[in-house]
């Protein structure tokens, strides 16, 4: 590179206030245009774009944890009340210098930082306004979800409630059906039971009604007087040992069944006795006699006369004394054995 030239004179005097001076030899460096000049109001206004878009995010993040916490907690959304960010966009073109809508060097507007397609689809044309609907928005889509889970553990509760109360009417109709069905089956036993009581009823009056006709009373125009198993010291066992028919002397004693004499006599204090033999071993005593009228050894048939009613041996008026003794040699009482042949005395 060539020598610089020696600085020409100047008419001018030296100045006492700049200085010191000195020679200036121009450079390839020294003389390249300084860059970046007009980034610097760029990046003034770029900057404070970007800062107006973190804080919008700051307050989003900021108030979509709260309205987390909130649905979260159980709470109703809390009402927000934001600054109308239109007065700090106002202000930051008032600090830039500049009165124009677009400051220089930014491509968008400050009142329109933050807003999204879908905010301006919307309707939106402010960044606050619109950072105050996606809160709302979100606060609004929390609360649907709250609600959502509200509705379904109160379905939830309802249809478990249902079930129970559904469970509970099936429980009890079963009841209800087994206690009809345990009531029908009692009923139903009761009628077997009438009917087989009746049914032997019937079958009981049959045979005493053929039984009848083959037995029949020992005397007629009676009285009972004394019955069996009467105490007292006027008899030798302590007690009544047969069942007294009280008639006139004279009175007719028939032949209750048929059957084999087996004794006819004096017996002491039985005074005059016959004893009338069963085929089946009973023996039937005929007792205080006024006459005998058959023999031993002999047939009879039920209704033939065997002798007249007394009051032989020890006895205080008229009647027969009649005893029913087994074959096994028990004495029994004459009027169950009477009635259990189909004889009512």
């Amino acid at each position: 590179m060539a020598s610089n030239r020696p600085a020409q004179s100047s008419s001018f005097a030296p100045r006492t206030d700049e200085g010191p001076w000195e020679e200036w030899s121009p450079t390839e460096e020294s003389v390249r245009p300084v860059r970046g000049r007009h980034r610097v109001g760029k990046q003034r206004g770029g900057g404070l774009a970007r800062s107006s878009t973190v804080l919008g995010v700051g307050v989003i993040a900021a108030v979509g944890a709260g309205g987390m916490a909130s649905a979260q907690s159980g709470k109703p959304p809390v009402s927000i009340s934001l600054p109308d960010l239109s007065s700090v966009t106002h202000s930051a073109k008032a600090f830039i210098g500049e009165d124009s809508e677009t400051p220089k060097g930014s491509a968008t507007v400050l009142s329109d930082a933050g807003l999204t397609t879908t905010d301006a689809t919307s309707g939106a044309t402010d960044a606050g306004e619109a950072l105050r609907a996606r809160i709302m928005q979100q606060a609004e889509s929390q609360q649907d979800q709250v609600d959502q889970e509200a509705a379904r553990t109160a379905e939830a509760a309802a249809a478990q409630k249902a079930a129970e109360v559904a469970a509970q009417a099936q429980e009890e109709a079963k009841a209800k059906v087994a206690a009809e069905k345990k009531k029908a089956e009692e009923a139903k036993k009761r009628a077997e039971e009438k009917a087989k009581e009746e049914a032997r009823k019937k079958a009981e009056e049959a045979r005493l009604a053929a039984l009848a006709k083959q037995y029949s009373l020992p005397t007629s125009s009676y009285t009972l007087t004394s019955h069996f198993g009467v105490p007292g010291t006027m008899w030798a066992s302590g007690h009544h040992t047969g069942l007294d028919f009280a008639a006139p002397t004279g009175t007719l004693l028939k032949a209750i069944h048929t059957g084999t004499i087996t004794e006819a006599g004096w017996a002491g204090a039985y005074g005059y006795r016959t004893v009338l033999t069963l085929d089946d071993g009973t023996e039937l005593w005929y007792c205080h006699q006024s006459s005998i009228g058959v023999s031993a050894g002999q047939k009879v048939n039920t209704g033939d006369v065997i002798g007249r009613v007394g009051a032989t041996g020890n006895v205080t008026g008229p009647h027969l004394h009649l005893e029913v003794h087994t074959s096994g040699g028990d004495t029994v009482d004459p009027l169950a054995w009477l009635q259990n042949k189909g004889i009512n005395p």
